[in-house]
């Protein structure tokens, strides 16, 4: 386990947040809107917006009713975003994923997660 810093605004460190060897939260009950925006920052995606946060809240309810991810192309499409949003506002599914505050989904998901 490791503790990574988060930086707000003027580069002051707001809250250690504990992450996983791989970068992902280690205690997902820690997880709420603020933290999600202080590891947006550690990425250097700046403020989350409102597709941001209905890509979230969208992998998050799925996740904690299915235990799985969604399919990205299929979360676009219930969505009604472009087919390549989470790409354009996360980068990769990893940093959605981490952002969401899920668990570490293992090593073969990783891979896929790039």
């Amino acid at each position: 386990m490791r503790l990574a810093s988060a930086t707000g605004a003027q580069g002051a460190a707001v809250t250690a947040i504990a992450l996983d060897d791989e970068g992902f939260l280690v205690e997902r009950k820690l997880w709420d809107r603020a933290l999600a925006q202080q590891l947006a920052d550690r990425y250097g995606l700046g403020p989350l917006g409102p597709t941001h946060w209905m890509i979230i809240d969208f992998v998050r309810d799925r996740y904690f009713r299915l235990g799985a991810m969604p399919p990205m192309r299929n979360t676009c499409r219930k969505l009604g975003v472009e087919p390549d949003a989470v790409k354009k506002s996360f980068g990769t599914c990893r940093c959605l994923w981490q952002i969401a505050g899920l668990p570490n989904p293992g090593g073969e998901a990783l891979s896929y997660m790039g």
